[in-house]
């Protein structure tokens, strides 16, 4: 799927990202307008009061924003799913920043096969001139968000934050470009900072691995191969949708689809430690280790995975839910929750936009996680 955007010229770019970020306009919504609802009896836990725990995330009487999709695995197994009225079991819904995840197993796989080493230099040709400091970024130092490159994850106003530029704006036709284009901030590996640039340079890396073409067809072409053949099929991920710039590049920072069963999928092949559902290894298994090891600038980041850690910096719920849990987690609210040793996988799609919203929710999913015991 390319990225095409022409309405943002047409009504203005400040509209344009407000309306896109506060709505979700990307989401791909289902006929029946009407909500699904499905808890199982026997979830293991009482059904009344896992509905009591759910019910709130859609209509209770704290504000947590517009709930679109949840879902809990228990066991592997699916015990309870609702969806907002418009939404269904097969909606394809905007993940955000869940994307960061799939794009850092994906560069898992190619590190297996050898294309890539954690520790060794990356090639990007900005940065080959003798003397440049950013020849020193290391694979590690990318997928930990240590690259020290100087991207602006937010700011006000919103138009000229780097992500914004790069994902909507003067950076939209070749994200990675714009990403690599960055001087040095830090010395890199010295300190965590979140950055969707990271991801896209990742993902432009990737498709250089698999291609010396510089065509955006042929790029987009032979990364699409790559993910079907050794993710989407493998995985069972028959809706995972990413979306691609000009250039070719994977958008795999932001713009990464699936329903929320695929997004639950995804969950679980992430708590079993890279087996798929038939139990064949499909990412090996030292990787999702490595993803799930806290990295040395901040305990509660793995390797573009969120831990359940303390630190000033966790969307998660540390003293509120066990310390093994870590989660994909994206811009408004979007979550997939994995908590091995409750054996449980719980995924929230929807619109939290603000703080207040997000901590409510959070504090929601974090009573329904605690139905299910350790």
């Amino acid at each position: 799927m390319r990225l095409e955007r022409k309405s943002v010229k047409q009504i203005g770019v400040a509209v344009a990202i407000l309306s896109l970020v506060a709505a979700g306009a990307l989401a791909v919504r289902a006929a029946d307008p009407e909500p699904g609802y499905w808890v199982a009896t026997d979830a293991g836990v009482n059904e009344g009061d896992l509905r009591a725990a759910i019910d709130p995330l859609f209509d209770g009487d704290e504000d947590v924003g517009e709930t679109r999709a949840l879902i809990v695995m228990h066991r592997g197994e699916i015990v309870a799913e609702r969806y907002a009225p418009g939404f269904g079991p097969d909606t394809k819904l905007l993940g955000w920043s869940v994307g960061k995840s799939v794009t850092a197993v994906l560069v898992g796989l190619m590190v297996a096969d050898g294309r890539l080493a954690l520790d060794s230099p990356v090639p990007v040709a900005a940065w080959s001139q003798p003397g440049d400091p950013r020849g020193r970024i290391t694979l590690r130092q990318l997928l930990a968000m240590t690259s020290g490159l100087d991207h602006v994850e937010d700011e006000e106003p919103l138009a000229k934050a780097d992500t914004v530029r790069m994902l909507f704006t003067d950076g939209a036709q070749d994200m990675s470009a714009f990403a690599e284009a960055k001087p040095l901030a830090h010395a890199p590996g010295s300190r965590f900072s979140y950055s969707t640039g990271s991801t896209m340079i990742l993902a432009d890396l990737m498709a250089r691995m698999l291609t010396n073409s510089a065509d955006p067809d042929v790029r987009r072409q032979a990364m699409q191969t790559f993910i079907d053949g050794r993710l989407k099929g493998p995985a069972k991920l028959k809706s995972l949708t990413a979306e691609y710039d000009a250039a070719g590049t994977m958008a795999g920072g932001s713009f990464v689809h699936m329903t929320a069963r695929d997004y639950a999928r995804f969950g679980e092949l992430l708590r079993n430690h890279g087996r798929g559902p038939n139990g064949h290894q499909i990412v090996p298994e030292k990787w999702i280790d490595f993803m799930r090891t806290p990295s040395r600038r901040n305990p509660a980041f793995g390797a573009h995975l969120w831990l359940n850690r303390d630190s000033e910096e966790s969307p998660l719920m540390p003293g509120d839910a066990p310390e093994s849990l870590f989660g994909c987690v994206g811009h408004g609210g979007q979550y997939i929750l994995v908590s091995p040793g409750q054996a449980l996988t719980v995924v929230r799609i929807g619109q939290s936009p603000k703080k207040g919203q997000r901590d409510a929710l959070k504090k929601g999913l974090g009573k329904l996680m605690r139905l299910f015991p350790a």
